[in-house]
C-alpha cells in the first residue's frame, strides 16, 4: 500500500525527475536502514568506522580575515554542496551537486552511509593567552596597543577593586550590612573588559562586575551607599547589596535571578541596530547561567536577529557549589556558540592583555558586522560565592591557594608592568595604602546615614499610587505603631 501511494504521488504530483530521485533516495535509504539493522550483529566488526585521521583544524577567529558580508551559515553550506564539498570542506565522493535536500533552512547534501555527528570534537577549543602566569609575554604573541597611561590606569583600578572587595567583605562580616560577594580572582575580566568598551555601550551585568562601574566613574561612596542601603542609595534600599545600577553610566540595575539579563541585552541590542546606533550591548554571566533557559533563548534570538551584543561568560569553575563537570557535558560554554551560529572564542580570563584584546576585537566585529559574539573567559573564583557560602566545603584548600597566589590576575599584570618599567614596588605600596584609606573613608561616610523612608516602598512604580498600594501602606504603618520597639530607628516614617 505504501509503495502504491508513493508511486502515485511521484507520477501525479510532480513531473520533476529531481523530485522523483529525491523520493526514491529517501525510500531506498529506509530499506537500506532496515537491512543494515538486521545484519549489524553479524558483521559488527566490519562496521566499526573510525574518524578521518586528518581532522580539519579550526583556525581561531582573531587570525582569520572575515568577510563583512557573511551572514547565514546555510549559505556557506549551499556553496559547498554546489562545489561537491562535504560539511568539513573536503571533496565529497558520495553526493553530486544535484543530490541534496532543498530544505527551507538551506540546502543539505545527501550521503548514503549511516553516520552520526560526534558528541564532541577530539580536540578542545584552545584558550587565547598573551601573558603567562609570571607576566611574561608568550612566544609569538602580538600584544594590543596599550600605552603606559592606559596600562597604569587599568592596574590602579584592579588594585582598587580588590581593596574594595576585601574591606567591604570584612564590613559585612562585622554586621555593618546584610550581604556581599567579591570579584577576587576575576579583576582582569572586570577592568580589561571595561577598558575595551565605550561608555556608550550598555552593560547588562550579573553581580560580579562592579569593576565595569568603577572604570566608568562610579565612586566608592556610591558603592558604599548601595551596600548600606542608605538614603543616598539610587535604588532606595529596594535591592540587595552589590546589586548596583546607574542609568547615567549605561549600567541597568543588577537582578538577582540568574540569566534574566541576557534576553534584555539582546532586546536592547536589537534597538541599537534599528536606530543605526554605533554601539553594542554587553552582558556578563557565569557558567551556571548557561543551564538556564534564558541563556539559550537569548543566544538564539541574538544569532537569528544578528544584533550587536557581546556575551561574556565568566567560567570560574563553579556555579556556587556545582562544578562545571556537573553543569554541562560540552567543551565548556564556548562550544555552544557554534551550535547557535555564533562566532565565539575562549580566552584566559586572568590575562589582562588577552581580555582587553579580545573584547576590543569582538566589539569592532559586533558593531561593524551587526553580529553577536560569545566570549568564554576561563578564570577562578578565589573567594567564596558570597557571604552566605563556605566554599571550603566543596573545594580543596590547596587549589584555592594555588589560584590565589600563582594565578592572581593582578599580580600577573603587575609583573608585566614592571617589565615595561612602568611600575615599581614603591609605587605599588603607595597605591595600596591610598586605596585602603579611600575605601575606609567611604564606609565611614555611608554607614551612619539614615535609611530611605517607609513611604518609598510604595512609589516609583505607578504615576499615581493606586488604592491597593495605599491600603498596604496603611496596614504597614498600623503594624509599626503596634510594634514600635521592633521597628528600626534609622528608617524614617
Amino acid at each position: 500500500m505504501f509503495l502504491n501511494s508513493w508511486l502515485w504521488r511521484s507520477r501525479h504530483l510532480s513531473r520533476s525527475p529531481l523530485l522523483l530521485l529525491r523520493s526514491r533516495s529517501i525510500f531506498l535509504a529506509s530499506s537500506c536502514t532496515t537491512e543494515l539493522l538486521a545484519s549489524q550483529n553479524a558483521s559488527e566488526h566490519q562496521h566499526s568506522r573510525k574518524l578521518p585521521s586528518t581532522v580539519p583544524r579550526i583556525r581561531p577567529w582573531w587570525n582569520v580575515s572575515w568577510s563583512s558580508g557573511y551572514r547565514n551559515p546555510s549559505m556557506e553550506a549551499e556553496k559547498k554542496v554546489a562545489s561537491g564539498e562535504d560539511s568539513y570542506g573536503n571533496e565529497s565522493k558520495q553526493a553530486s551537486s544535484t543530490e541534496f535536500l532543498d530544505f527551507p533552512g538551506g540546502k543539505v547534501s545527501y550521503i548514503n552511509e549511516l553516520q552520526f555527528l560526534s558528541e564532541s570534537s577530539p580536540v578542545r577549543v584552545p584558550c587565547f593567552q598573551l601573558l603567562d602566569e609570571y607576566g611574561q609575554v608568550a612566544e609569538h604573541a602580538c600584544l594590543p596597543e596599550v600605552d603606559k597611561l592606559l596600562a597604569v590606569k587599568m592596574y590602579r583600578n584592579m588594585v582598587l577593586l580588590q581593596t574594595m572587595d576585601t574591606l567591604f567583605y570584612e564590613a559585612q562580616r562585622q554586621g555593618q550590612f546584610a550581604f556581599y560577594l567579591t570579584t577576587i580572582g576575576e579583576e582582569a575580566i572586570n577592568i580589561a573588559s571595561a577598558a575595551a568598551l565605550s561608555n556608550d555601550d550598555i552593560v547588562y551585568a550579573q553581580y560580579r562586575e562592579p569593576g565595569v562601574l568603577l572604570w566608568r566613574g562610579f565612586s566608592l561612596n556610591e558603592f558604599a551607599n548601595q551596600c548600606f542601603t542608605n538614603n543616598l542609595d539610587y535604588g532606595k534600599g529596594r535591592q540587595m547589596p552589590v546589586h548596583y545600577g546607574s542609568s547615567k553610566l549605561n549600567y541597568p540595575t543588577v537582578s538577582s535571578p540568574i540569566a534574566t539579563q541576557l534576553p534584555h541585552a539582546v532586546g536592547a541590542a536589537y534597538a541599537l541596530k534599528m536606530e543605526n546606533n554605533p554601539a553594542c550591548t554587553v552582558t556578563f554571566f557565569g557558567d551556571g547561567a548557561s543551564s538556564e533557559g534564558d541563556f539559550h533563548a537569548a543566544m538564539n534570538f541574538a544569532a537569528v536577529l544578528e544584533v550587536p551584543v557581546l556575551f561574556i561568560c565568566r567560567n570560574n569553575g563553579f556555579a556556587i557549589s556545582t562544578p562545571t563537570a556537573e553543569q554541562f557535558k560540552s567543551d565548556g560554554v564556548v562550544a555552544k556558540g557554534q551550535a547557535y551560529g555564533m562566532r565565539s572564542i575562549r580566552v584566559d580570563g586572568n590575562d589582562t592583555l588577552a581580555m582587553y584584546a579580545t573584547i576590543k576585537a569582538a566589539r569592532v566585529m559586533a558593531i561593524s558586522e551587526s553580529r553577536p559574539i560569545l566570549i568564554e573567559a576561563l578564570t577562578y573564583r578565589v573567594g567564596h560565592h558570597s557571604t552566605s557560602d563556605d566554599s571550603a566545603k566543596y573545594r580543596k584548600q590547596d587549589e584555592m591557594q594555588h589560584w590565589k597566589m600563582i594565578r592572581d590576575p593582578v599580580f600577573r599584570f603587575r609583573r608585566w608592568l614592571e617589565g615595561q618599567r612602568w611600575w615599581d614596588p614603591e609605587a605599588d605600596k603607595q597605591l595600596r595604602s591610598e586605596s585602603r584609606k579611600e575605601v575606609l573613608a567611604a564606609i565611614r561616610s555611608a554607614g551612619p546615614l539614615k535609611k530611605p523612608s517607609l513611604s518609598s516602598l510604595f512609589t516609583d512604580v505607578y504615576d499615581s499610587v493606586p488604592s491597593n498600594l495605599k491600603h498596604q501602606e496603611e496596614e504597614v504603618r498600623a503594624t509599626v505603631s503596634r510594634h514600635w520597639s521592633d521597628y528600626p530607628s534609622d528608617v524614617p516614617l
